[in-house]
């Protein structure tokens, strides 16, 4: 089984989408996706309300998804760690001790922008249509990473 760790700040709006997003283009017997948050703020708690709205809209529910903090354990329970942005990869790498833990750690949109580092950006504090396009982002990268982990 394949195991892959969606990251973001709090774990409420993007990594929660990411997670949702994989888990419906895989097969669970094969792929397991979770979800954390680089920031503890927000631990126990529902995804972002706008998040799981979006989800919805476009048919999928993540309203069983519970925030977590990223921890070091993270390396050796996950085969990949996808993050959002340049400060979450930033924070992750610098709990990883072994170049073996770095490797595992992947900018999300490089699935889909072929290594440029683009960020998804935090709809948090922006209007409802950045959780859109948020989820259009994460779209094409889990569409990526699903068909390469479906035939593996």
């Amino acid at each position: 089984m394949v195991k892959v760790l969606m990251v973001c700040l709090g774990n409420i709006c993007r990594s929660p989408l990411a997670e949702g997003i994989l888990k419906s283009k895989t097969d669970r017997h094969f792929v397991f996706v979770d979800s954390a948050g680089t920031g503890g703020w927000h631990v126990g708690e529902l995804p972002d309300a706008r998040s799981i709205e979006v989800a919805r809209a476009n048919g999928l529910d993540i309203s069983d998804q519970r925030c977590r903090k990223f921890t070091r354990n993270d390396f050796e329970d996950f085969d990949k760690i996808y993050v959002m942005d340049k400060s979450n990869y930033s924070d992750v790498l610098a709990l990883a001790q072994t170049k073996q833990e770095e490797s595992k750690v992947i900018m999300i949109l490089n699935e889909s922008a072929a290594d440029l580092n683009e960020e998804v950006p935090d709809p948090y504090y922006g209007g409802d249509n950045g959780f859109q396009h948020v989820y259009d982002l994460l779209n094409d990268a889990c569409e990526q990473i699903a068909n390469r982990l479906n035939h593996e």
